[in-house]
């Protein structure tokens, strides 16, 4: 067995103790791994409808067991048999499993209409229209897309250029090893020597001294050098409290746009674009209900759709009213299942502070480490259902202990508008691990 398989097969395991047997057999039973390399995790399905469930809705779950086992973030690609056939050739070793992102693809409406735009004209003139360009709007409204879509077209016409996508808390966990490793000029230059530099959620640097220090320095250099930047977060620089002014002055150099939630008719040709690319053209009653019981985002939009295709291509089911009702109530029923748990609110915890959750767990009262131990009582205190003494035990703390840490952050939250900025972008990212 090779050690990506040997690895997928842990991590079926972790995954089985949250996911039902049916869950795991329904779309996994015949998933195999490609290959397992520093940061990334290659996943083949035999088909174009698993490999879409899989993407939309079990990566963070495949994410959080690789995380698990190696104590590091990875990116997981999930390929289908042609996707596959390319991969292994070296043909499709740019962005693998993205290909679908381009902007031939990406649907436009009156909600992305500027922000589409904005893309288009960085993608034919990188580095000397709208630089840097900042997309912001909530999670699942296509900023992502916009993301690799400006890759993939700017790749087409300039090959020889050196393009790098990186998430924002990928950027900070790589900085940290770099410097554990005693690797930052390799670090520097990797990103530093970029020809078109696209970061996604820069929320996750926030707060993180270290990381905006760095992305100071490389922001100057690819700027001073003409070369193109782009950045997507869920919200306007202007309301990142906790972003050095400095960056904020320079995030707003160039062009802002946001993302708005989908209106009627863009979620009608949304629906009908997925449907159409997954073999199937529905009737437009079907469209327009589907359209009006799901107005959330595009990502929630297209689990919906995904859901109607396996009813009907794995029990039979013809696509009727019926059908779209079930489907709406399963989307709905399986974001409710995904409750915060204390253990994942300790993990983010950890993760936007820069600790081990044994740390946070532990008998140390470092000050820091103190502050992040009360942020998380908190939250558990507001995301999850349970008891003040049962909180304590998550710490290993009596019941007195997490009455005093709630008292001490409500205290500081009516003082300190850092704090409540702290509060907000933590309970994102746990959000955002459901959506």
């Amino acid at each position: 067995m090779n050690p990506a398989a040997e690895v997928w097969e842990k991590v079926v395991a972790l995954m089985g103790e949250e996911m039902t047997a049916t869950t795991l057999k329904t779309w996994f039973d015949d998933a195999e791994a490609v290959s397992l390399e520093e940061s990334s995790f290659v996943l083949y399905s035999p088909t174009r409808l698993k490999r879409d469930i899989i993407t939309a809705r079990y990566i963070p779950p495949i994410q959080n067991a690789l995380r698990e086992l190696f104590s590091s973030d990875f990116q997981v690609l999930v390929l289908t048999e042609n996707e596959l056939a390319g991969y292994q050739k070296g043909a499709g070793s740019f962005l693998p499993g993205t290909e679908d992102y381009t902007f031939e693809r990406f649907v436009v409406g009156s909600s992305n209409k500027f922000a589409h735009a904005a893309a288009r004209a960085v993608a034919g003139n990188p580095g000397q229209s709208y630089n840097p360009l900042f997309i912001y709007g909530d999670s699942g409204l296509g900023k992502t897309h916009l993301l690799y879509a400006i890759a993939h077209a700017i790749h087409d016409t300039h090959p020889e250029y050196r393009i790098i996508y990186i998430k924002g808390d990928t950027f900070t966990n790589e900085m940290i090893t770099a410097i554990r490793e005693n690797r930052n000029a390799e670090f520097r230059e990797k990103y530093r020597g970029a020809d078109v530099f696209l970061m996604d959620d820069i929320q996750f640097i926030l707060g993180k001294d270290s990381s905006q220090e760095e992305m100071f320095h490389t922001f100057n250099t690819l700027y001073e050098l003409k070369k193109q930047i782009v950045f997507t977060a869920d919200r306007p620089p202007k309301e990142m409290l906790r972003l050095e002014d400095r960056l904020k002055t320079r995030f707003e150099w160039g062009l802002i746009a946001d993302i708005q939630r989908p209106d009627y008719e863009t979620r009608m040709a949304i629906i009908k674009n997925k449907s159409i690319r997954m073999g199937m053209e529905l009737p437009d009653y079907i469209i327009q209900l589907i359209a009006e019981n799901i107005t959330a985002n595009v990502r929630q939009i297209e689990g919906t759709v995904n859901k109607i295709m396996a009813y009907q291509d794995l029990i039979g089911d013809s696509v009727d009213k019926n059908t779209v009702i079930r489907a709406v109530k399963d989307i709905f029923k399986e974001k409710s299942d995904f409750l915060p748990t204390p253990e994942i609110i300790i993990d983010e915890v950890c993760k936007f502070y820069n600790l081990d959750p044994a740390s946070i767990r532990g008998p140390g009262r470092l000050k820091d480490l103190t502050l992040a131990r009360q942020v998380a009582m908190y939250l558990i205190r507001e995301m999850v259902d349970i008891s003040l003494q049962d909180i304590g035990k998550e710490f290993n703390r009596d019941h007195s202990t997490v009455v005093h840490a709630l008292g001490r952050i409500e205290k500081v939250l009516k003082s300190d508008s850092e704090m409540g900025e702290i509060i907000k972008d933590i309970t994102r990212n746990i959000n955002s691990r459901f959506e």
